[in-house]
């Protein structure tokens, strides 16, 4: 077995790890401040690769533009979910919020049918195929473009939590909701912030991913189950816990894919879960500091 391999490997899962992380930021995002589960959230990862495919690929419209344009309604979009169908259960039991965006995740999945079709799609970036060497490994245009974003939005999504005054009343409400209430904080807002943020993390997710596989009606469903997976390796509503949750994931399909077999990417992901949890069930991080 070649050391250079394993290191590709490695560098390839932390690439996707760090998109991996993006989409669980987002339901950890909206789980610790909301207490709702959102078992929509893959969708909107789809729905937002099912865009940039419209706006691009078929549209013509300009790369970037479209990839600005796709997060602009995944904004609108999750502010219109959460005022009209997100907002009746917050505060309600989980399985509430649970059942309800399972019914909110099969009309959007209908809805894509309806729009697009079953066939799956693809879309091919404007970036050179040729990857860069650095020393004995290789990393492509578009792999640099996914860690550039992934890490930017990751440090800027952790500066404004913890240095802005929208993060200070984000942590109050988090921490005791009926407290940050009576010192001034509009709540419904905080909530319709938060949801917004957190799904637009997933559509960010879909805009980077999608170009690395086929887009297909189904991938939102493996992507919230990929997600959540994340978010019970790292600790449930632990920011930190999030990226090393979605980097261990991704180095753990890539090392798997690459040694043993593609055909089993997934589960090895999911064996590291289930193992980790057997040894830590409240994941790696329960139980800390989580925002």
């Amino acid at each position: 077995m070649s050391g250079n391999l394993v290191l590709q490997l490695i560098l390839s899962g932390l690439i996707i790890g760090t998109a991996y992380a993006l989409m669980a930021l987002g339901l950890t995002i909206i789980y610790g401040m909301m207490h709702v589960v959102n078992m929509a959230h893959g969708e909107f990862y789809m729905l937002a690769a099912y865009l940039m495919f419209t706006l691009y690929s078929i549209l013509g419209i300009n790369f970037f533009v479209s990839i600005v344009l796709t997060l602009l309604v995944s904004l609108i979009a999750g502010a219109l979910i959460e005022r009209v169908v997100i907002r009746s259960v917050i505060g309600a039991p989980i399985v509430n919020s649970t059942l309800l965006t399972i019914g909110l995740a099969i009309f959007l999945k209908q809805l894509a049918l309806l729009i697009w079709g079953p066939m799956p799609q693809g879309i091919r970036v404007p970036f050179s195929p040729i990857p860069y060497r650095i020393g004995p490994l290789l990393i492509t245009p578009w792999q640099v473009f996914i860690l550039f974003v992934t890490v930017g939005v990751i440090f800027i999504s952790q500066l404004v939590i913890q240095k802005t005054k929208l993060g200070v009343a984000m942590r109050a409400t988090f921490q005791d909701r009926e407290a940050a209430a009576l010192a001034g904080i509009n709540i419904p807002r905080i909530y319709m912030v938060t949801f917004v943020y957190g799904s637009a993390l997933a559509a960010l997710g879909g805009v980077l991913l999608g170009p690395l596989f086929s887009l297909s009606l189904g991938m939102g469903s493996l992507a919230a189950i990929k997600a959540w997976a994340i978010v019970l390796l790292g600790g449930l509503a632990s920011f930190p816990g999030a990226i090393i949750g979605g980097l261990i994931l991704g180095v753990t399909e890539s090392l798997g894919a690459g040694l043993l077999s593609a055909g089993w990417v997934d589960a090895y992901g999911f064996g590291v879960v289930i193992l980790v949890l057997l040894f830590k069930p409240h994941g790696l991080l329960g139980g800390r500091r989580v925002l």
